[in-house]
């Protein structure tokens, strides 16, 4: 389908599938098998300017003046993860990371931090997940007390993308327990600051050349400056509004993967030969590849309608959110499991991409909320809706 992209978005597009193509492709498989993270390709999305795509300009960013950017950082990181949906996270990730400052940080925390993280110099990650504060962040214990003009910070987060890879995190604590969610508020913290250091490095089902780390906060001594707006108890408000921004870049990756899975299912039918013939000529294999086309168009629909609608300001897009990542993330694990039934026993193999595919799409159905609570969110919303109609 057409969606009028203009020529900016066109440039991004082609410049993310040629960097994909060219210099992902070649390498995907042996990054996936070691587990190690890319930083060669790093290094190549920051000299193609693909880091900075959802920063405003006047911190170093490309996102044009009045618009958040988000329509190309998902037209990028469907690209990428229609090749590697693990390696697409290295700016995907850095991106959530950022959203909290872009959403809740004072100009002064936005031109100290900003600017590195456009350029590609340095990473950023987002520090809200614990080990019993997983969709239920209300649960957290990460706690921050205010010592003169430092907070002290001590716990754990876990799960954390770009893990111990970023330089800058946004890291979530209470600091005013009895509050509940109004207790939490936000820190920008330094790598290298005294007291934080890295745990384990999770050995993960797909996306392996991102790194998953737990990061650990043993009396964290962080200045008072780094408080995210200057003020405690806006946290769970700035991690709110950091998902629902967020939650496009999710459901594009999983677009890319979907979409990735669906070329390559095509291209294989048109080569596998079974009783003498292509078995792209057989109606089941037909119906089943007519079927993926169909749920990925309707994802990509979904998830570039809502990014246009956070671009044009809306004030509210939660909901159309959390279906475009509920739907996408649905659809990857649909198309790419139908990927590997199409390849048959090679689709098993590593050899073939496609299992890749499936290992990587599983994901998208977790993190940044699981497919259960993007239902909830949407079903919240709809009942509010109808509410104020009456």
């Amino acid at each position: 389908m057409n969606y009028f992209l203009s020529e900016e978005e066109e440039m991004i597009v082609e410049t993310s599938r040629e960097l994909a193509l060219k210099k992902i492709k070649p390498v995907r498989e042996h990054y996936d098998a070691e587990g190690i993270f890319p930083w060669d390709i790093v290094k190549e999305m920051s000299d193609a300017g693909l880091m900075g795509l959802y920063i405003p300009q006047e911190y170093g960013g490309m996102a044009p003046e009045g618009k958040r950017g988000i329509m190309s950082m998902v037209l990028c990181v469907e690209e990428l993860s229609k090749i590697c949906g693990g390696i697409s996270l290295a700016m995907a990730a850095s991106a959530l990371g950022t959203f909290p400052m872009l959403i809740g940080g004072t100009d002064a925390q936005k031109k100290k931090y900003l600017p590195d993280i456009a350029s590609g110099k340095k990473l950023a990650a987002f520090g809200l997940t614990e080990a019993n504060a997983g969709s239920d962040a209300g649960s957290m214990r990460t706690t921050a007390v205010k010592k003169g003009d430092k907070y002290i910070l001590n716990g754990t987060k876990q799960w954390i993308t770009n893990g111990s890879m970023a330089e800058t995190y946004t890291v979530f604590a209470m600091t005013d327990k009895s509050k509940g969610t109004r207790g939490c508020s936000c820190f920008i913290v330094e790598k290298g600051t005294p007291g934080f250091s890295f745990g384990k490095k999770e050995n993960k089902m797909g996306i392996r050349a991102s790194a998953t780390t737990e990061l650990i906060f043993q009396d964290c001594e962080v200045p008072a400056e780094n408080l995210m707006g200057g003020k405690e108890g806006l946290g769970f408000i700035h991690a709110v509004g950091t998902l629902n921004m967020s939650r496009p870049g999710v459901a594009s990756q999983a677009l890319g993967i979907a979409a990735g899975a669906l070329d390559e299912a095509v291209a294989y039918t048109r080569q596998r030969e079974q009783f003498g013939t292509k078995i792209s000529s057989f109606q089941a294999v037909q119906h089943m590849l007519a079927n993926m086309a169909v749920e990925v168009e309707a994802a990509r629909g979904l998830v570039y309608n809502v990014a246009r609608m956070v671009d044009a300001g809306a004030a509210d897009f939660a909901k159309e959110s959390a279906m475009a990542k509920y739907y996408a993330s649905e659809v990857a694990m649909r198309t790419t499991t139908n990927a590997v039934q199409i390849f048959g026993g090679y689709g098993y193999m590593k050899e073939y991409p496609v299992e890749k595919m499936m290992r990587d799409a599983k994901i998208t159905q977790i993190y940044e909320g699981t497919s259960q609570i993007q239902l909830n969110e949407i079903a919240a919303k709809l009942i509010k809706e109808s509410a104020k109609k009456k």
